[in-house]
């Protein structure tokens, strides 16, 4: 009989059993491990609860877990066991619960992934199949976000050529079905393929200040422009004036999903097999932390070229400071989202919205009797350098900061662990 099936069998009182099993562990000092290493306490409410009289004082279930401390971890772990469908996704929980090769050493093996091999194989399973079918239909799946990917970017030039092409109320009519259109492109490329969450959701509010960050794309530079110099007298007219909209980032931007979609495509394979041919998460972490990079610079390219691009066919400056510090900003964001790491790509969305947002505060605050001190930092920085400056710096620094935190995260077994439906 397997070894969980052993451990299903009728006898003692679960937390007697537990506690007998753990007990007679630490006595003999066969390895009865926490996950980060360290011998199980004796002191807690698990330890506190007396024997069962019906379990025996001495019995060949106890005296096996002592001598198979892998049968503890595993059965510590079953859930995870039991629904994995390869050894790596075993390593993979094994890592995102703490345990290390230099733990896998404690349960005599010399590595995690040696560990999690022995688990799996320990598993007793119905069919005898060891791999996960490949989905007839990964293929067709992988071409249709492939080419979703490429409709943002579709709708947003045909929604410029229409603004130029219309006058007055037609314009704003189609200023809002393109911005409506290109919203609902980019939401569902954010929905389905290798750019889709898989675990989490986005944490509150990150739609809001992502398209906050895009809307000071196009408006925000000639708006800061025009304050710093007094103004501005009127709304942005979206020709050539005092207050001039940014069409080129924003078309860069959404031409730029289709190669952030496959970026992360790129780096989720790639990563995956790198997982399958490493002996140690060491080995693992050192092999995919320059497949990240290289990954992050692939995009950069991508996104650097379209944006010249679009800069010559608009006729406009491509302005690539604030627009590629932005689309790495929110490449890098949504690469950790995907991979399930939703807390810190809000707070940097936030954290940089709320600086430029404030930068133009203190352009108009400075205005008020006695508060001229405020708008000095703003006006010194776009006189030096230009109003680009202010999106530029926050966005490189929330761009670096997601930068080592993605080389922190993303290079762990347990970011890569194979999920239903992915693509």
């Amino acid at each position: 009989m397997s070894d969980l099936g052993e451990l299903d069998r009728p006898g003692p009182p679960a937390g007697a059993a537990a506690w007998d099993m753990r007990s007679e562990e630490w006595l003999s000092g066969a390895a009865c491990l926490r996950d980060d290493g360290q011998p199980h306490s004796r002191s807690g409410e698990e330890h506190t609860k007396p024997a069962s009289d019906d379990a025996p004082a001495h019995g060949p279930g106890r005296r096996a877990a002592a001598a198979d401390p892998v049968k503890a971890l595993m059965h510590r772990h079953r859930e995870l066991c039991e629904r994995a469908v390869d050894p790596l996704e075993i390593a993979a929980g094994l890592e995102a619960h703490g345990v290390t090769d230099r733990t896998a050493s404690r349960f005599r093996h010399r590595d995690v992934f040696s560990l999690a091999e022995e688990m799996y194989a320990r598993v007793p399973r119905d069919g005898g199949t060891t791999h996960r079918p490949t989905p007839p239909a990964a293929s067709r799946r992988r071409a249709d976000w492939a080419l979703l990917a490429l409709l943002p970017g579709a709708l947003c030039a045909a929604t410029l050529a229409g603004l130029r092409l219309t006058h007055g109320q037609s314009r704003l009519i189609t200023a809002a079905v393109g911005v409506l259109a290109v919203a609902l492109a980019v939401r569902a490329v954010l929905s389905r393929g290798p750019l889709a969450t898989k675990d989490r959701t986005p944490a509150p509010g990150t739609g809001l200040w992502t398209c906050w960050l895009v809307a000071y794309a196009v408006l925000g530079d000639g708006l800061l422009r025009v304050a710093v110099a007094g103004g501005p007298d009127g709304l942005p007219t979206g020709t050539s004036g005092p207050w001039p909209l940014a069409t080129a980032p924003v078309l860069a931007l959404t031409l730029a999903c289709a190669p952030a979609a496959w970026s992360a495509h790129l780096f989720a394979a790639r990563a995956r097999r790198k997982l399958t041919a490493s002996r140690g998460l060491t080995e693992f972490t050192s092999s995919v932390r320059p497949l990240l990079c290289g990954t992050f610079a692939l995009y950069l390219c991508a996104l650097t070229s379209l944006l010249a691009l679009t800069g010559a066919a608009l006729d406009e400056p491509a302005a690539y400071a604030q627009t590629v510090t932005l689309g790495a900003l929110l490449f890098l964001a949504r690469l950790l989202t995907a991979h399930g790491f939703t807390y810190a790509p809000g707070v940097v969305l936030i954290a940089t919205a709320t600086v430029e947002g404030a930068a133009l505060a203190t352009v108009f605050a400075g205005r008020l009797p006695g508060c001229g001190f405020l708008a000095i930092p703003v006006d010194t920085l776009v006189e030096t350098w230009g109003p680009g400056a202010v999106p530029a710096l926050a966005c490189c620094a929330a761009a670096l900061t997601l930068l080592l935190h993605a080389n922190r995260r993303l290079t762990k077994a347990s970011a890569h662990a194979r999920t239903e439906g992915a693509a």
